[in-house]
């Protein structure tokens, strides 16, 4: 976990808690959208992830992405809890999902598992193209990606097997 030979917590344990600290938002978005609360957990959920980025195999461009994807997301959360215009939080939000989307396909497209291909080449298309469209569609249009987060995640640590294969052939720090 913080050292790409020495391994803490093992890469199912990562994989498992983006989507148990992604929960509260996926409620929040169907109970009480809007809620300013739920950005704090949004906050350890894209700090779940970076570990996730770290372990993956992925060329080092696709872990930036990653990793900007991340920040930008946590730095969206921050402005939204310090009360800044929706419309500039979403719009830093929507720019990281641009890099998410880049970072999902390509450690999708390099993993075994031919569901985590599939899922992941969707959830990051989805991402990315919504980020683009999002000035002319509502954001109920980006929900069907944020649902395939969680489901993303759950089989990566479903997979684990195989992905510990992948991370083994690759090498700890994979080009």
């Amino acid at each position: 976990m913080l050292t790409p030979t020495r391994e803490i917590l093992g890469l199912r344990t990562l994989a498992l808690l983006p989507p148990i600290l992604f929960t509260p938002s996926l409620v929040s978005f169907a109970v009480a959208p809007g809620t300013v609360g739920v950005e704090y957990t949004g906050i350890l959920f894209h700090l779940a992830i970076m570990f996730v980025v770290a372990r993956l195999p992925a060329p080092e461009w696709a872990r930036a992405a990653g990793y900007g994807w991340l920040t930008l997301d946590v730095l969206s959360a921050v402005l939204t809890i310090n009360e800044l215009p929706h419309d500039i939080a979403w719009a830093v939000r929507l720019g990281g999902h641009v890099p998410a989307g880049m970072w999902f396909v390509t450690t999708s497209l390099l993993a075994a598992p031919r569901s985590i291909r599939v899922t992941g080449v969707v959830l990051g298309s989805w991402l990315a193209l919504y980020s683009l469209l999002g000035n002319v569609l509502s954001e109920e249009f980006l929900y069907p990606g944020g649902l395939l987060v969680p489901v993303w995640f759950i089989l990566l640590a479903w997979k684990h097997d195989a992905l510990r294969a992948d991370v083994a052939t690759a090498g700890a720090r994979p080009a």
